[in-house]
């Protein structure tokens, strides 16, 4: 399964690659060849990188599962850190079960998103409101990132694990933790959205 959104990016690579294919057959230039076969190696990327693949989330008002997949860069004032490398699915799934109360986009540079100065960057702020208030989920673009999509929308019932969103090429997803649960995961550690348990109910 691709994922939403992806369907420009995907025409394009797709229409180059078949252009450079034909014009290198009519012309029989090796040249246009190895461009074709370096689109084809283009194209596959882009079907790589846009996958999205179906999982079985298990909902639970007792913990909050990961929102993106990537491996957790910082932990800091209740709010977890991950950075989603190229390789990793770029689809953000919500954490918690509860009522998007609020969006907002900001429109910003593009640092590596890895750092503190990433702050300024492009960005997309869910607020979940759930039954332990409101948990932040923050989407910053990254250096090759151009556009955050957005699956969601203010006043939508979200279920735990489901699709909001998406940030093409490198990006990281920050979310806030309420006081009611405590963190379990830990700095370097590889996660998994709407699978990987992040934090648990106080007992």
């Amino acid at each position: 399964m691709l994922a939403k959104g992806s369907e420009p990016w995907l025409f394009t690579a797709v229409s180059i690659t078949a252009l450079f294919a034909i014009l290198s057959r009519a012309i029989n230039s090796s040249h246009l060849n190895h461009v074709a076969y370096m689109a084809m190696a283009l194209t596959f990327f882009m079907v790589l990188f846009f996958r999205d693949p179906e999982r079985k989330v298990e909902v639970s008002d007792t913990y909050m599962v990961s929102p993106a997949d990537g491996t957790v860069i910082d932990i800091r004032d209740r709010k977890i850190c991950i950075f989603m490398f190229l390789q990793n699915v770029h689809v953000n799934r919500a954490p918690i079960s509860g009522k998007i109360r609020e969006i907002t986009y900001k429109k910003g540079g593009y640092l590596p998103a890895f750092c503190k100065d990433s702050e300024r960057n492009e960005r997309n702020e869910f607020i979940i409101h759930s039954k332990y208030g409101d948990v932040s989920v923050m989407q910053i673009a990254g250096t090759i990132a151009r556009r955050i999509v957005s699956y969601s929308r203010v006043d939508d019932n979200i279920e735990q694990g489901q699709r909001i969103g998406m940030i093409r090429l490198g990006s990281r997803v920050d979310v806030t933790i309420p006081n009611n649960f405590e963190i379990i995961v830990r700095k370097g550690e590889r996660v998994l959205a709407g699978k990987t348990i992040i934090a648990t109910i106080k007992k």
